[in-house]
């Protein structure tokens, strides 16, 4: 059985997490990635560096883990927008709604998201870092295109899935960026856009 002083150390370590965490993606979202720096994220955190290096060695590491967190509260926010059992019931402008409708929600409650998924000219370390955001996002796409189109051969299917994200990742930024009926209409026409490339492909038609 854990000791009280282990219950409270181990509390206040995982509250350290988040802060740092928290701190990183407010960084990332005002100033980017890579002018973000550990010693800004530990500022914002309220705490030293050294403090921010005994739970992470460097800003990659802090990307990870925010990557993975993000996954984890994307899986939660999109769990209706990506069931997959009602994905041939809907047209695709009604199916690409309730796809990018909470992408949108998401990323506007999360702005410093944009920075870890739709910034190409990280360092090779920051993509790895960023790989399980990056890799969550295109494998729930090919999920909702294998199940609304069963015949596209899979590798079709991933390329597919790959560049409707990269569509999203690029207009992520400036619809972010906005509010009210600037979103509205950039919004709307990231909707077209990606219509406009998956429609070919969906025999199912609008």
């Amino acid at each position: 059985m854990k000791q009280p002083q282990e219950v409270k150390r181990q509390a206040r370590g995982r509250q350290r997490i988040a802060d740092i965490l928290d701190a990183a993606l407010a960084l990332f979202a005002e100033n980017g990635y890579e002018r973000t720096s550990t010693n800004a994220i530990a500022a914002r955190a309220g705490m030293s560096p050294g403090s921010l290096y005994q739970f992470f060695p460097n800003k990659e590491a802090i990307a990870e883990a925010l990557s993975t967190h993000l996954v984890e509260e994307m899986r939660a926010a999109h769990s209706s927008a990506f069931d997959l059992s009602r994905v041939t019931d809907l047209t695709l402008h009604e199916l690409i709604d309730r796809m990018v409708d909470p992408l949108v929600t998401f990323n506007v409650s999360h702005p410093g998201a944009k920075a870890l998924l739709a910034n190409t000219d990280m360092p090779a370390g920051a993509h790895a870092a960023t790989r399980p955001l990056h890799e969550a996002v295109v494998d729930r796409v090919a999920a909702v295109i294998q199940a609304r189109i069963p015949t596209l051969p899979a590798a079709e299917r991933d390329l597919a899935a790959m560049v409707s994200v990269r569509i999203v990742a690029a207009m992520m930024p400036p619809i972010v960026a906005v509010e009210g009926a600037e979103r509205r209409a950039l919004t709307a026409e990231l909707k077209k856009a990606l219509y406009g490339y998956i429609a070919p492909l969906d025999p199912a038609g609008s």
